[in-house]
């Protein structure tokens, strides 16, 4: 994560078809320019997701996405200056993310806790607070308990690591988890299947490598 890049932009178009596109939780919400085929575009703020799920999206659908950094929101006043105005999205977001003092104590949190090997324990004593004042300050913020983010950087870490050829047992230990079966349970809970079942799926280990919580960078998202 890097307080410097507040946004990833992206776009998808689908084609003349239904699409169902999966959805894969990554520690990041995205604001959303909608625009289907006969009706006004519309702006939409989507939630932290727990579990994997899939969107219905109508054919002609085009979505204009800018994922925002782990963590952070944007309130509706912000929204509302987007249904206003959407072509200065960039701007309105980026101004908004700048000026977020919050968002500068959350990042702190955030960033100890997806660390590689970091425990809840050892992130409040390293913050200077107890565990309990570490979780009331995650809910404070309108954030999900700390291992909501441990965990997850753990399993995307690992999943980042599928398209390189390690031996599952390996990705298991390099990642912190007991054995290759704990990374199994996993990765079924987080992304709905099993490290071998989404090795043999390249398009779902390409959306799980974008830029999110534990590997945010300053590339952009492909179009997906």
């Amino acid at each position: 994560m890097s307080r410097t890049i507040p946004f990833q932009p992206w776009h998808h178009h689908t084609t003349t078809t239904t699409e169902r596109a999966p959805v894969f939780p990554d520690g990041c919400r995205d604001v959303l320019i909608v625009r289907e085929p006969g009706t006004r575009e519309k702006i939409v703020l989507t939630v932290l997701d727990l579990r994997p799920r899939v969107a219905e999206l109508s054919a002609g659908t085009e979505i204009t996405g800018y994922r925002l950094r782990p963590g952070a929101v944007v309130g509706d006043e912000v929204l509302a200056e987007l249904e206003r105005d959407c072509g200065r999205a960039e701007e309105v977001l980026g101004n908004a993310l700048s000026a977020d003092a919050a968002g500068d104590a959350a990042d702190e949190i955030l960033l100890a806790l997806v660390a590689p090997g970091a425990s809840v324990e050892s992130v409040a004593a390293d913050l200077g607070v107890s565990k309990r004042t570490l979780q009331r300050q995650l809910k404070a913020f309108g954030l999900p308990a700390p291992d909501y983010w441990r965990l997850l950087a753990r399993a995307r870490r690992a999943a980042g690591l599928l398209a390189s050829g390690l031996a599952l047992p390996e990705i298991a230990d390099l990642c912190g988890f007991s054995d290759q079966a704990h990374m199994t349970r996993d990765f079924r809970s987080w992304f709905g299947g099993t490290p071998a079942q989404l090795r043999r799926a390249p398009h779902i280990l390409e959306l799980l490598c974008q830029p999110a919580l534990g590997n945010w960078t300053g590339e952009q998202i492909s179009t997906r």
